[in-house]
């Protein structure tokens, strides 16, 4: 019998694999009192990347340009497809992808640089395609908030998503964007049960805060919609109607989904908390997910690997459509625009006193 990692509050790993490049490997030692692991402090690193855009090149994600203000995320969701990055910095992709944040501190400037220069093509720039732009450390270091402020003075659009309520502090420079049909946001919610969040997105905010976060975007008026994601089958895929129904009253407009995909070594790390944490029902979980990625854990192919494919991926696209056409949503045809790009005629980036 495997023998499973001690389980860290807190935390959604409690193991560091070995970083599939550099194949070193790095554990905590147990507190030799206790017995038990220590909790790994998060740190902060700086980040000294020369370059803010990042350009996507897969033809299932519906963006060209990224901005990622942080690298790894301390959310520390087990599922995240988003830690194998990790390894391309020399860490792990496990408690090291949510106790190491690399931080851009100087994102605000270089995307002013770059939306300055003669170069840039105006085009709908993504915050949270890789990690979450609204993790815990945004609440100190304010460099979402700052990069929307150059946003706004650009008027270059922008499409959001996360699963932190904080985004609705910066409702006021959202509004801004509104007025020139530059954002839409959107709010994951993987499931509504508080216990499986807690063990499974650890420092996310819980659901009834992203229901929250989703009314209150709603009534300033900004574009919102919801991304139930990932669906992981046997554990949340049940919650489907539920969580759509909670996001439509809520003021969702929009709706859309993502089948959970598990890269690497997300493979074991999701494995190892399923045995941890529901032991009597790992293995069927486990089983159908390999149903919708062909015998599989992990299917990297483009257009199935949000989707998955077999009777019970399309019983869980079928359903989805359903609700969606139930409730409304997904009927509005906004579309986020170019047309009132504007070269800055500042020097400063004026906009960054809070």
């Amino acid at each position: 019998m495997k023998q499973l990692h001690q389980k860290i509050k807190g935390r959604g790993s409690s193991d560091n694999p070995i970083n599939r490049f550099e194949g070193n490997y790095i554990d905590y030692d147990l507190d030799e009192e206790t017995g038990e692991k220590p909790h790994p402090k998060t740190t902060f690193l700086t980040d000294h990347t020369k370059e803010i855009i990042s350009y996507n090149k897969s033809p299932d994600i519906p963006f060209n340009a990224g901005l990622n203000v942080y690298r790894g995320c301390e959310h520390g969701c087990i599922y995240c497809y988003a830690r194998p990055f990790h390894e391309y910095l020399g860490f792990s992709a496990g408690l090291d992808f949510e106790s190491k944040i690399m931080v851009k501190h100087k994102a605000p400037e270089l995307l002013k640089k770059t939306l300055q220069s003669a170069k840039w093509k105006p085009q709908v720039i993504a915050m949270s395609g890789i990690t979450d732009c609204y993790q815990p450390i945004e609440r100190k270091l304010l460099l979402t908030r700052k990069c929307l402020s150059v946003l706004v003075e650009y008027r270059n659009p922008v499409g959001i998503i996360t699963k932190n309520h904080l985004i609705t502090r910066d409702i006021d420079i959202l509004k801004e964007l509104n007025e020139y049909n530059c954002v839409s946001t959107t709010i994951s919610v993987t499931s509504l049960d508080n216990k499986i969040t807690e063990l499974m997105e650890p420092r996310t905010s819980r659901p009834y805060r992203r229901l929250k976060a989703i009314e209150k975007l709603a009534e300033a008026g900004i574009p919102v919609g919801v991304n139930v994601a990932p669906i992981i089958p046997g554990l949340t895929d049940h919650e489907c109607a539920d969580i759509l129904n909670s996001a439509y009253n809520a003021g969702a407009t929009r709706a859309s989904f993502i089948i959970v995909r598990l890269p690497f070594k997300v493979k074991d790390l999701f494995q190892d908390w399923l045995e941890q944490n529901f032991p009597d029902r790992a293995e069927k979980v486990l089983n159908k997910i390999r149903d919708m990625r062909g015998g599989k854990l992990y299917e990297a192919e483009f257009g199935n690997r949000m989707r998955g494919k077999g009777n019970f991926a399309s019983q869980i696209k079928d359903l989805f459509g359903v609700q969606t056409k139930r409730l409304g949503l997904n009927q509005d045809h906004f579309k986020l625009t170019t047309e009132h790009f504007k070269k800055s005629s500042g020097d400063q980036l004026q906009l960054f006193t809070f």
